[in-house]
């Protein structure tokens, strides 16, 4: 059964949150941060902590993670790292998201996609490694400029990047039933993707200013506002996100995907 989030949810009412500047007469400076923030960003009457609904996102570099603690903090969802490009599985995947299923947390896993394999070669990677059971939440497609690669240098133009991005999703779509999230940093989709793939919902990383005024005419689902926070349970700083919609939006979501 093909799952969408837009046929349950339609996306002007899930994404309202992000594209009002009024944030509904909202007196937004009253608002205590929902997690402690080792550097924490102002942005102003857009703070990210309007929202009610945060997450994670995680890999092997968080290290041993205490579920419950992580749980009762508050935590709403985690997006857990498991593979990348055609032969790289992250070692803790398969701890961690038996580990989120077990504390009642809804998960998903990301895949870091690499530009010198192909889309082809990355999908059956991730279909390999990856079990349905995995994707409670729609798996996360994560593309991004890897400057620091020492292996890939590759970089396609926008028309490649998203004739790739297209192969790989629809892959993934096909075999989960799920259509995947994109992930994606500012300078990534100003070369590649303004305007495109305006049918899936997008996770955007903006940690120093309100996504709407970094990322040209685009809608999100989740936005990435720090990499340096501070959960109960994990050692060290941690990605934190929230979700565009309101809490009854994230319940029918998570349903939904459970059913799906």
């Amino acid at each position: 059964m093909r799952w969408l989030l837009s046929a349950i949810i339609p996306i002007a009412i899930l994404l309202s949150g992000c594209t009002s500047t009024s944030y509904d007469l909202i007196e937004t400076s009253s608002i205590s941060g929902r997690f402690k923030d080792n550097d924490p960003q102002d942005f102003g009457n857009y703070t990210p902590h309007r929202h009610k609904v945060h997450g994670i996102d995680i890999s092997k570099w968080n290290g041993d993670i205490d579920w419950r603690k992580v749980r009762s903090s508050g935590v709403s969802f985690a997006f857990i790292k498991a593979t990348e490009g055609k032969d790289v599985i992250d070692p803790r995947f398969s701890e961690y998201w038996r580990e989120a299923r077990a504390s009642g947390i809804p998960y998903a896993p990301y895949h870091f996609y690499y530009f010198c394999s192909t889309p082809d070669q990355q999908a059956d990677w991730f279909i390999r490694n990856v079990p349905k059971a995995a994707i409670a939440l729609p798996p996360v497609l994560d593309v991004e400029w890897n400057h620091a690669s020492k292996t890939c240098k590759r970089h396609p133009d926008a028309a490649t990047v998203q004739s790739e991005m297209k192969r790989f999703m629809d892959r993934i779509e096909a075999y989960y039933g799920k259509r995947p999230i994109i992930y994606t940093s500012v300078d990534f989709h100003r070369d590649n993707l303004v305007g495109a793939f305006n049918d899936y919902h997008f996770w955007v990383r903006s940690v120093a200013k309100h996504p709407q005024e970094i990322y040209a005419d685009r809608r999100w689902a989740f936005w990435q506002y720090t990499s340096t926070g501070v959960i109960p349970g994990i050692k060290g700083e941690t990605d934190i996100n929230v979700f565009a919609g309101n809490e009854a939006n994230w319940k029918q979501w998570v349903s939904a995907a459970n059913d799906g």
